[in-house]
């Protein structure tokens, strides 16, 4: 090996480069008389250091040793400059969910204040997400390219000023335009964010903090519904909802500018590695059979999430008004319980998915996906029974929503993770982008106007006189559901628990709602089998993004042998890794 490279060698975590190379074993057995190598068992490497027995441990511990010593690999050793980084991020990632969903907290006022019906209100969200999916990817590239600050303080600004405009705006169509201009401010800061944390921080600190991160969005979206609904209360107006989070916006900006910026790939020591072109990108990601899986599976948690975060307080107040004596239930009182229910089911669901994962993952490598799949599985029959006795039994309802809620929330910190160690360092923001635009032009794109014209072909049905939809361009959408909906509805007509209290016109809205709802079922047991398919690659994908890295990082001299050099690289790594961990 030549001096230059001998000097440029760090112990790193693509040492797993190593693995798949046949010339590995080679260069072992002509090593034999290294003492030091040989005599490594069984505390260090067996004298094969064959692929199968490097796994998830060895990823850990080759990213430990990779040379960048201002890494923390402990959360004493986290350093307050960056613990004001994640802070900051968090905050903004917690005011962002909560404009999000504010209007979700007062959706019945909206309805009665333009007079639209279910889907149209659904398309309030959906306009909001089709702009943040179709600007991510533009977000992602420039994130990958240009100062990462900057690019996120625009997009705070935009986001917090469009919010507070379409507040007072009254004809419907430019309240739609301003809610879907926020989703272009929003697409810039949550493509940006995560690759921000993932260059501060390896492997288990990395998770955690990803975990904070990512706890943000059901505690926003919970207090989305509580600020929402009350602020609403309190000044008589729901308008004054949307007028909270601008401010904190504004701040939001001027802490952005204070927050370090890492050079990209920093953490893993990968300063050298140069980003390629977008179609380049692109190709890759999608040759990436752990990333694409697992970008299914998220989207079917999209889909749920937001069909369930935009019609969760609207349907659990019709659906208690039926029991006797709650006819006079306020929508704010039950946007203040879900929204409670949503934060502490976020606060104790993304860590527990979190913990579970680096403590399983030591010794199952293919944890991560596992841990997905399980939580979408056990999360779809708690939600489906909630929607069937919510008109009959609350604490139990509650009950139910609550478990459902921290089921699903598992998957939040995992699924980020997966991305950030099966996806080089140059190529997350893109990545990110990618599965912002994939799972939500699938996922929560469309899922709460898909419920919402769902459950109106549905009353339609239901209705002996069925209703013309206003709107000329939603009414063909809604008769094509409503010839659907025969079969279904006469299956779960009978599903009823008790006796329902209110007119037969609000029997038949809060019927046509839960019979709509029951389309997530089906969702998250899909999102659950993708999940379990990710598990099938996810080690192999998670080497192939370490050997990728290690490529880049190796620079040859004019006449040196690639080969030889990666060859004495690997077993120089593989010796370090292994007498490190015996000691």
């Amino acid at each position: 090996m030549s001096q230059k490279h001998h000097q440029a060698y760090q112990p790193l975590a693509t040492a797993a480069a190593a693995m798949d190379n046949p010339a590995m074993s080679n260069s072992s057995s002509s090593s034999g008389s290294n003492d030091d190598v040989a005599g490594l068992e069984p505390h260090g490497l067996p004298a094969t250091y064959s692929s199968q027995q490097l796994v998830a441990s060895d990823f850990d511990s080759m990213e430990r040793l990779r040379g960048n010593e201002s890494v923390p690999t402990q959360p004493r050793a986290i350093t307050v400059s960056q613990w004001f980084t994640v802070g900051v991020l968090c905050f903004v990632n917690l005011i962002n969910y909560m404009d999000r969903f504010t209007i979700a907290g007062v959706l019945t006022d909206v309805k009665t204040d333009f007079g639209i019906d279910n889907d149209r209100a659904g398309l309030l969200q959906t306009a909001f997400v089709v702009s943040y999916m179709v600007f991510a990817p533009l977000f992602g590239y420039l994130g990958d390219r240009y100062p990462r600050r900057l690019l996120m303080a625009v997009g705070v600004t935009l986001w917090s000023t469009t919010t507070i405009l379409g507040s007072f705006m009254h004809q419907f169509g430019w309240f739609l335009t301003f809610r879907a201009m926020v989703g272009i401010g929003e697409a810039s800061y949550s493509t940006i964010a995560p690759t921000i944390i993932s260059d501060l921080f390896v492997n288990s600190v990395r998770s955690q903090m990803l975990a904070l991160f990512y706890f943000a969005i059901p505690v926003g979206s919970g207090l989305g519904y509580i600020v929402g609904s009350k602020t609403a209360h309190l000044a008589n107006n729901w308008r004054w909802a949307l007028r909270v989070t601008p401010i904190l916006g504004l701040i939001a900006v001027v802490l952005i500018f204070l927050i370090k910026d890492p050079k990209r790939g920093a953490s893993e020591a990968s300063h050298n590695l140069q980003p390629t072109s977008f179609l380049t990108d692109v190709k890759e990601l999608v040759k990436n059979r752990s990333f694409m899986l697992s970008t299914a599976g998220f989207t079917c948690v999209a889909f749920v999430a937001g069909a369930l975060a935009w019609w969760g307080p609207t349907y659990i107040h019709m659906g208690l008004r039926m029991q006797p004596g709650n006819e006079d239930l306020q929508l704010d009182e039950v946007s203040f319980v879900f929204g409670l229910i949503t934060m502490i089911a976020g606060l104790l669901g993304v860590p527990l998915g979190s913990v579970l994962s680096q403590k399983l993952r030591k010794r199952f490598p293919t944890a991560d996906p596992v841990i997905c799949a399980v939580g979408l599985l056990l999360s779809a029959p708690l939600l489906t029974g909630a929607c069937l006795i919510v008109s009959s039994q609350t604490a139990v309802t509650y009950v139910l929503i609550f478990f459902g809620q921290l089921a699903l929330n598992m998957n939040w910190a995992i699924v980020a993770d997966i991305l950030l160690y099966v996806v080089v360092p140059t190529r997350r923001s893109t990545a990110e982008a990618f599965q912002i635009l994939i799972s939500h032009a699938l996922g929560d794109a469309g899922s709460p106007y898909l419920v919402g014209a769902i459950s109106v072909a549905i009353k339609n049905h239901l209705s002996s006189e069925p209703k013309m939809i206003s709107n000329q361009s939603f009414q063909s959408m809604s008769q094509v559901l409503e010839n659907a909906t025969e079969t279904v509805t006469n299956t779960l007509k009978d599903m009823s628990f008790s006796p329902r209290v209110g007119s037969s016109e609000d029997v038949i809205k809060f019927e046509a709602l839960q019979y709509s709802l029951f389309s997530t079922t089906f969702v998250e047991v899909l999102g659950g089998i993708f999940f379990l398919f990710t598990a099938c690659y996810v080690i192999k994908d998670r080497r192939r993004a370490a050997q990728e890295s290690m490529a880049k990082e190796l620079r040859l001299a004019p006449g040196e042998n690639k080969k030889d050099i990666f060859d004495s690289e690997c077993l120089v790594m593989c010796t370090d890794i292994a007498l490190r961990e015996r000691a």
